[in-house]
């Protein structure tokens, strides 16, 4: 049920001169089961949701002790909370008397938001206890007020789950337990989150002359339950060119809008090709070369597949595929790559896309099937994400894509990008490769950081090994130099297919379990295992130039608001 009384708001924001831009969307959803993690579209999905599983209590004696080495307390954390911690509806379903009574409270709340000068909206915050606590007769007096259609479109607010009645509060009531040093909750957090958003959607200290992205989407959630899901700006402002499109011509941003992930497009990579390593298909500890021959030169025969996840293989960032008329002859050219000059397998960190290209790859050969057919049977329909693959203008319907596709460069030699992978290499692959290009929303990213919070687990279904999520969050590169140009304090840790407790882009959420990733379109996902936290941050920021601005403080900002 979708819970209904706003408690937070903040102001319209404006863009950059005269440009308004709508202020952000924010909701939090009660789930009866996994198949409803997601939005409830009536639009036709390649992806079937699957079967709901009954919500399984947390029993005390599965808690997690303290002090156990990363990758032990992870997967005994997830242990603990796998098999339905993840659902919402633990008690008896609210009673309509209660429903009636939220619904005339958004009524009201909404009556209560009044456009002022400038073009601001007034804040209103309408607290669950205090409503509740007038009581049905002061319920019945709410039935009077009116409703502002255009304030509830523009206006901004965070509405908290009711508990279900007889609920003993905690997680067993809705509402996410509170983590100690976990950060501000109820309506100041959704005040500071909205700051954070807003503050990077024009010019700053650290980016002075443009904004670093003109939308963004942030999810945040505690033991599997969203505390926080905000939509900020707009998802299209641009046309080839670029050019300013008129405001009747954008497209506002959804907390369901559909972004490119880039690079996050390696963590399901890594998941997939592990997910052969538990089947026995792969060895982590084998040289490239036993499953794809062709992978070949001086050097490259010491490059195991562990190396490739861990970025310790040699390879430099990019493989070049221009020239090549046929996609056999450019998979050649990747598989082809020679490492950097100088370059010994094992010894450096050095981040390579190419790794993962080949990894990539590497789960086609031992399959049989392509990498996109792979993530549909291995990952996305076991899990009921119905909005997660590579080349959404392929499967989305003419709705989405006006609606909810995000757009990157506006600038390109390939014209307006929206739907289209951004990166260059990937598109010369046909949209399909192992280092970028598949696209998703906040709350289906979400899903993918709880599987791995869970120890490899989700809705009650074994998706990898708890052994195999181990050695995935296991610091594989311990003791290794790292070579990052572009980020000098990056260090080397690193897990497969995993960034471990970087601050760059973690902000105070980094620590010594804290894993995630980045993508260079504005993507991020973070996982804090400590506070049984999962951070997605999706933004736009290679719209209209990726050039523009670094999204890397925008990313601090939002992670240090949960903080």
């Amino acid at each position: 049920m979708r819970s209904l009384l706003p408690s937070a708001h903040t102001p319209r924001h404006r863009g950059v001169g005269a440009v308004t831009v709508p202020a952000f969307q924010s909701y939090r959803r009660r789930h009866a089961g996994p198949a409803s993690i997601g939005p409830n579209l009536a639009a036709p999905s390649p992806h079937p949701a699957p079967h709901s599983t009954p919500p399984t209590r947390l029993r005390d004696e599965h808690r997690v002790p303290r002090g156990p080495p990363r990758a032990d307390a992870v997967v005994r954390a997830g242990r603990a909370r796998r098999d339905g911690r993840h659902l919402r509806d633990r008690g008896r379903p609210v009673g309509q008397d209660r429903v009636d009574l939220a619904r005339r409270g958004v009524r009201c709340a909404r009556a209560g938001l009044r456009t002022g000068a400038g073009g601001r909206i007034s804040a209103v915050t309408v607290q669950r206890r205090s409503l509740l606590g007038f009581g049905f007769a002061a319920a019945v007096g709410l039935t009077g007020c009116g409703e502002n259609p255009s304030a509830t479109r523009s206006g901004s607010w965070n509405t908290p789950s009711l508990p279900p009645e007889g609920g003993q509060g905690g997680a067993a009531a809705g509402r996410a337990p509170r983590v100690p040093g976990a950060g501000p909750t109820g309506a100041a957090r959704p005040r500071t989150l909205s700051t954070a958003l807003h503050r990077y959607m024009q010019p700053t200290a650290e980016n002075p002359k443009h904004p670093t992205y003109p939308g963004a989407v942030v999810l945040a959630q505690v033991d599997g339950e969203p505390t926080d899901h905000l939509a900020a700006g707009e998802a299209l402002r641009y046309d080839a060119g670029p050019v300013l499109l008129p405001v009747a011509k954008r497209v506002a941003m959804r907390p369901d809008s559909i972004f490119d992930l880039a690079s996050v497009t390696k963590v399901y990579t890594a998941i997939l090709a592990l997910q052969q390593v538990d089947r026995g298909r792969i060895d982590l500890d084998a040289p490239v070369v036993r499953y794809l021959p062709e992978f070949t030169g001086t050097g490259k025969s010491a490059v195991t597949v562990a190396m490739l996840l861990a970025h310790t293989s040699g390879l430099p960032v990019g493989a070049k595929v221009t020239g090549y008329s046929t996609m056999a002859e450019r998979w050649r050219a990747v598989l082809a790559t020679p490492l950097v000059t100088g370059a010994v397998p094992g010894t450096v960190f050095r981040y390579s896309s190419v790794g993962l290209m080949v990894v990539g790859k590497l789960v086609e050969k031992v399959t049989g099937q392509s990498l996109d057919r792979v993530l549909r049977t291995g990952l996305t329909e076991p899990l009921g994400l119905r909005h997660t693959n590579f080349n959404p203008n392929t499967w989305l319907s003419a709705t989405d894509k006006a609606t909810r596709l995000v757009a990157t460069d506006a600038r390109s030699s390939r014209g307006l990008l929206r739907g289209v992978v951004h990166d260059d290499v990937a598109n010369q692959l046909g949209g399909i490769a192992g280092h970028a290009g598949i696209f998703s929303t906040a709350q289906e990213v979400a899903v993918i950081g709880q599987l791995l919070l869970d120890g490899g687990t989700y809705g009650g279904k074994r998706i990898l090994a708890e052994s195999t999520v181990r050695r995935m969050l296991r610091n594989a590169n311990a003791g290794l130099p790292a070579v990052d140009p572009e980020r000098p304090t990056r260090t080397a840790d690193h897990g497969l297919g995993l960034v471990l407790n970087q601050p760059w882009f973690m902000g105070r959420l980094a620590g010594p379990t804290t894993f995630g990733h980045t993508g260079f379109t504005g993507t991020s996902l973070v996982v804090a295992p400590e506070r049984r936290m999962v951070l997605v941050l999706l933004t736009n920021r290679a719209h209209p130039n990726w050039s523009w601005a670094n999204p890397d403080p925008a990313r601090v900002a939002v992670a240090n608001a949960l903080v």
